[in-house]
């Protein structure tokens, strides 16, 4: 049975009692529109040492070498069906910031898309990146940078380390077109990183403060819609985020991974008046084999037969109480002293959260 693994997080313990700190608005919401837009393109590594794609198994690679080929003027003859090694088709994304002008440089990722066992020492041709619209947005080239490796027998043994068939080149391409950007004037929206009411109260309150009432409303718990005075609208903008705000306390929540079992408590997790009994039985069954000899001159056969035996343990279960109001301190100390392991304490969790006691919500990701 897999072995569960719990992080009761030692920070969220220490700051469950201390108040709520101050945070910029900046780290708490975002301007509507100012947002970055993924790009992504198709192009060719060369220069491999022989771990590039088999063109056998991809023929799109062989299919853009010469398509590339016939732009510089070099023309295969026909039938002829290149066994490249040092080429590999490959995939390249990255992000163009907002406000990103002609000119300026961005990184990009660049992923094998063939079956190339590495990119290590390849050189991107220069390829076009487009964005969701199909309109051209940079032009991507450079030589990679890759952090893994892998080595391979004749045997077929193979050792890897990381993913080589993947990596980035910073700076690797030019922007040649801007986004459009909003319109200038008008009204600004704030949109709140996490939906919030009491937090979207609070930079209400805030930026009517300091830049007069009335210049904030709340439409809903995440979208505030903001008057900008008349003036420099960077430099109003400029202080707008830099306000300091105290942020709603989070909603009490039990987070439970079912793939890797961890286990994490939020510092407003509380516990009801309860008991709670938790044992386990162990079954466990071996095998081994017993020799039958036969009498002496008896003309039998020696038989060797298979034994098992089965044992059950039932561990006894210790009884703890949770008194009124339990804060997520005391429900590590008493759970912990019962020596309930990672994955009791999950059964424990859902079992307080059905019976009403469990004063949190119970999310399984």
């Amino acid at each position: 049975m897999r072995r569960f693994s719990v992080v009761l997080a030692a920070l969220a313990l220490a700051l469950a009692s201390l108040p709520a700190s101050a945070e910029r608005i900046k780290d708490l919401a975002q301007v509507a529109g100012v947002r970055g837009n993924p790009l992504v393109g198709y192009g060719l590594v060369v220069g491999l040492d022989g771990s590039g794609d088999r063109t056998s198994q991809t023929p799109f690679t062989v299919q853009s070498l010469r398509s590339m080929l016939e732009q510089l003027g070099v023309t295969i003859p026909p039938g002829v069906n290149p066994q490249l090694k040092n080429v590999a088709a490959v995939a390249i994304h990255a992000e163009l910031p907002a406000f990103a002008k002609p000119g300026q440089t961005i990184d990009i990722t660049v992923s094998s898309i063939g079956n190339a066992g590495s990119l290590r020492g390849g050189s991107l041709l220069m390829a076009p990146l487009k964005g969701a619209d199909g309109q051209v947005y940079a032009i991507a080239q450079g030589s990679l940078v890759v952090s893994g490796f892998g080595a391979q027998g004749r045997d077929g043994s193979r050792i890897s380390v990381n993913a080589p068939n993947g990596g980035r080149i910073p700076n690797g391409a030019i922007v040649e077109r801007a986004v459009p950007g909003a319109a200038p004037g008008g009204n600004v929206t704030l949109n709140l990183n996490q939906s919030d009411f009491t937090t979207a109260a609070r930079i209400v309150s805030a930026i009517d403060g300091a830049f007069g009432p009335g210049h904030a409303r709340a439409l809903d718990g995440v979208t505030i819609d903001i008057t900008p005075p008349a003036g420099d609208r960077i430099a109003f903008l400029a202080k707008l985020e830099s306000l300091d705000i105290s942020p709603g306390a989070s909603a009490a929540k039990v987070i439970v991974n079912s793939r890797t079992g961890t286990v994490v408590m939020g510092g407003n997790v509380t516990v009801m008046p309860a008991a709670v009994a938790h044992g386990s039985l162990t079954v466990t069954v071996s095998e081994s084999f017993d020799v039958n000899q036969p009498n002496p001159l008896s003309g039998g056969a020696t038989v060797v037969a298979p034994k098992s035996t089965v044992s059950a343990n039932a561990d006894g279960s210790r009884m703890f109480l949770f008194a009124g109001g339990t804060s997520l301190e005391s429900i590590v100390r008493a759970v912990n002293a019962v020596g309930a392991a990672p994955g009791d304490i999950v059964a424990i969790l859902e079992a307080l959260k059905r019976a009403g006691a469990l004063r949190a919500e119970l999310e399984v990701i």
